[in-house]
């Protein structure tokens, strides 16, 4: 099926892209710097799994970033929405196909670190893939020796080098900057004060509900990978007061951030794609 994709985007693009992003809730806008763009919807490409959620336009985007020709995924789909994790991989199986050697992955992410606040950056050093290890892995099934190891390595699945670029693009965005550990939990409800108090424990900075099944099937491929997290809010470590009144709607919260932040993360992924 991935190989029916990579043909069905050959009859409206050449481009080799090197370089391929997938953009997290409210980020898609970071296409709309590239030049020479060859735009498809999601609908369009065989196989390729359709996003439910607001702020996922589900479009693919082929062109250039600076001098760098890239691949961009306007949103993503969620193992919420009831894809599998095979399905939630998709895409990266095939902008590797397409011919993308690096990927850069971004998301919102509600942060755990206590120095964290809405509109900072996390560039992610490790994560918590917590659907992974209860065997929701997309590696999960037969393996093609063809494609990547039976059992690949998991270490420096985030780029170390590549890491300190984005530190250095996303500072000079006027980003405030932190490294940490991104844990991905399935969702769609958001984690109780217990869960968030759990995944601090545990070692997590921020929290989140994709992204490590994509890390885990580039690494698969023998893709470099660069993350970041926008954090959107702080998420709650102790229960609500009695008067503390009704919960916040949390994803209209992620979506505002996001559009906010859009502009300055476009100039850092640029900045990171020249670098590359």
């Amino acid at each position: 099926m991935v190989s029916r994709a990579v043909e069905a985007i050959r009859l409206r693009s050449d481009l080799q892209p090197r370089l391929a992003v997938v953009t997290g809730s409210g980020l898609a806008d970071i296409a709309e710097r590239v030049t020479d763009a060859t735009t498809l919807s999601y609908q369009d490409i065989p196989g390729y799994p359709v996003s439910t959620v607001e702020g996922h336009p589900g479009e693919l985007v082929l062109g250039h970033l600076g001098e760098t020709p890239v691949v961009i995924a306007r949103g993503r789909c969620h193992l919420y929405e009831g894809y599998s994790p095979v399905e939630v991989t998709f895409g990266v199986r095939m902008m590797r196909g397409l011919g993308a050697e690096t990927l850069v992955v971004t998301n919102a992410a509600g942060g755990l670190a206590p120095e964290f606040r809405a509109g900072d950056v996390m560039v992610i050093a490790d994560h918590l893939f917590f659907p992974g290890m209860a065997g929701s892995n997309p590696l999960v099934g037969p393996n093609d020796e063809a494609v990547g190891p039976r059992f690949p390595g998991m270490w420096n699945a985030y780029d170390p080098v590549l890491r300190v670029e984005a530190k250095q693009a996303l500072g000079r965005a006027r980003f405030a900057v932190h490294e940490g550990v991104y844990a991905m939990v399935t969702g769609p409800s958001f984690e109780t004060p217990a869960e968030a108090r759990a995944l601090r424990v545990l070692g997590a900075d921020a929290v989140g509900m994709s992204t490590a099944p994509e890390v885990v099937a580039a690494r698969h491929m023998g893709m470099r990978v660069v993350g970041f997290s926008l954090i959107t809010n702080r998420v709650r470590l102790e229960p609500p007061s009695l008067d503390g009144g009704l919960a916040a709607d949390l994803h209209e919260e992620v979506m505002s951030v996001g559009l906010s932040a859009a502009g300055r993360l476009a100039q850092a992924l640029e900045e990171i794609c020249r670098a590359l």
